[in-house]
């Protein structure tokens, strides 16, 4: 699969992370699994552990997200997921507008593992939750450091600040699941 080299984007840089790298890692008729390697996590700032359960504004600290807009149209999805383990799921008409929550037939599964200089951030969506046409992707993090310092990273940036729901972040793509 893929690896995808993320950006900080430039008026917030991080304080000690050099590097986020994401990727599908897996996908079978259960599950997609996703992985985002962040290389200088020595500050990073992990939220408790809170244990399964959807949770709003989880982005206000470290946290995952996923985003996923079928080839045709302009509604999509977007998945928080955050180490603490809490998560969200969410559609929307267009960009930013008719948010409501996605309906997820079982929760996410979340872990992170620290390791000196790095962290890896791991995640399992339930695949009948997800759209099943070809998609545009956006794999996207807030990292929140020590002293509040927080960086937003995305595959691409366009704007002043940075903006997850712009079109510019959904650069890769998500194949529809193959009929078996």
């Amino acid at each position: 699969m893929q690896t995808y080299r993320l950006e900080p984007h430039s008026a917030h840089p991080p304080l000690a992370v050099t590097s986020i790298e994401a990727r599908v890692i897996g996908r079978d008729e259960n599950w997609l699994r996703l992985r985002w390697r962040i290389e200088g996590s020595v500050n990073l700032v992990v939220p408790a552990f809170a244990g399964k359960g959807r949770a709003d504004e989880l982005w206000q600290t470290t946290c995952f997200e996923l985003f996923l807009r079928p080839e045709q149209g302009t509604p999509y999805c977007e998945f928080n997921l955050s180490p603490s383990e809490r998560w969200n799921a969410y559609d929307f008409d267009s960009r930013r507008q008719g948010m409501t929550e996605r309906r997820m037939p079982r929760e996410p599964d979340c872990t992170i593992r620290l390791g000196s200089t790095f962290a890896i951030f791991d995640s399992a969506l339930p695949v009948a939750g997800l759209p099943h046409v070809d998609c545009a992707m956006a794999l996207t993090c807030v990292i929140e450091e020590t002293d509040s310092r927080k960086s937003y990273w995305a595959l691409q940036h366009s704007g002043a600040e940075p903006d997850f729901h712009d079109p510019a972040c959904f650069t890769a793509h998500l194949a529809a699941p193959s009929a078996t």
